[in-house]
């Protein structure tokens, strides 16, 4: 894998990566994507559905995702299909990489990056884990050593620091153990670009 840096706040932006991710595996239109957002429970994608048409024209702008035609339904307005450039599909990929990879105590960022990890080949998404699993043993090793020294502070003040001990040791444990399930295919891993030859 490539050297990962943490998030910025263009990866961050979650309506932009639900629209590129979901462009994955075909064209669809705006209503479409905002569909499968809502019966798929994305709830971290917030502000529908006016973030994610803002998103659309943001990353047509950018060159991410071009218009290739228009849909029409009975009843229905004509709608715009868009479809990811090549420039987008590399994006996908690195922005679900970077947050996976990158541990943050922004939870909606890590929900995005599992919901959206099949936009990864397998060794990436391995990669990717592997990166998030060593940056989160140094964490709990850094906040351990910090509890150990804090032995003339009242325990009831240090609560929220045992609080979030606990929470990087589950978290990488359960990170831990879906590599393992990936690395064993235990996990079947999905195609979301068909039209590439995926491991």
């Amino acid at each position: 894998m490539r050297s990962v840096q943490g998030p910025n706040r263009k990866d961050r932006d979650l309506p932009e990566l639900a629209v590129l991710a979901l462009l994955s595996p075909g064209p669809r239109h705006p209503y479409d994507i905002h569909r499968l957002l809502v019966e798929t429970g994305k709830v971290f994608v917030t502000g529908l559905p006016r973030s994610l048409y803002h998103a659309v024209s943001r990353l047509e702008q950018a060159g991410l995702i071009e218009a290739v035609g228009t849909q029409r339904q009975a009843g229905r307005p004509e709608r715009t299909v868009y479809a990811l450039t090549a420039s987008g599909r590399d994006e996908v990929r690195r922005r679900v990489e970077v947050l996976l990879a990158a541990p943050t105590a922004d939870a909606s960022s890590t929900y995005a990056a599992l919901s959206f990890i099949a936009v990864l080949t397998k060794e990436q998404a391995l990669a990717a884990l592997r990166a998030r699993t060593e940056a989160l043993s140094v964490a709990i090793k850094q906040l351990e050593a910090d509890l150990g020294r804090a032995t003339d502070v009242q325990p009831l003040l240090l609560i929220e620091s045992e609080y979030e001990l606990a929470r990087l040791r589950c978290e990488l444990r359960w990170m831990s153990e879906l590599a393992e399930r990936i690395e064993a295919g235990s996990l079947e891993w999905l195609d979301a670009f068909p039209s590439e030859a995926r491991a």
